[in-house]
């Protein structure tokens, strides 16, 4: 069981300020009238998550123009610590010129590799996550916010 004083809730701003240092999350939408979820590379362009798809895929039918979910996090097994951000929102193709010029310099691409990928913004219209903290190290008293994966400080809120 969770100790609530454990967990923090995060502002909106925090939650994608943790998302621009994480390269990939998961993306839910509906395929085939039932959910599905995706692991897919992102990044945080101008206040919205640009995800990168396969043109042409099933993914990509599926999340252009649709509502969907998007979480990501970085959370350590060993300590229990970490954050996790989940974003609601309208999901369309990227379609101008340099918004697309502007994904493709900045290094995105599909896990599955495609020389000419399929942008899909996800403009974010609900907002919410939590961080984790280690027992006793709660947000009320904290000092420092505590080792993360494989031993690193998690980002300081």
């Amino acid at each position: 069981m969770e100790r609530e004083d454990r967990a923090e809730t995060l502002s909106e701003a925090e939650c994608l300020r943790l998302l621009s240092t994480v390269p990939v999350g998961r993306v839910v939408y509906t395929e085939h009238a039932l959910p599905a979820v995706l692991p897919v590379s992102f990044e945080v362009l101008d206040g919205r998550l640009v995800l990168a798809v396969r043109r042409g895929s099933a993914t990509a039918r599926g999340l252009d123009g649709t509502v969907v979910a998007f979480q990501a996090d970085l959370l350590d097994p060993v300590t229990r610590t970490g954050w996790s951000v989940l974003v609601h929102g309208r999901a369309d193709a990227v379609s101008e010129p340099e918004q697309v010029r502007r994904a493709l310099r900045s290094g995105l691409r599909p896990w599955v590799g495609d020389p000419e990928p399929l942008f899909i913004a996800l403009v974010p219209e609900l907002v919410s996550g939590r961080r984790l903290f280690p027992d006793g190290q709660g947000p009320a008293g904290r000092g420092a916010p505590g080792p993360g994966p494989l031993g690193r400080p998690l980002p300081r809120p």
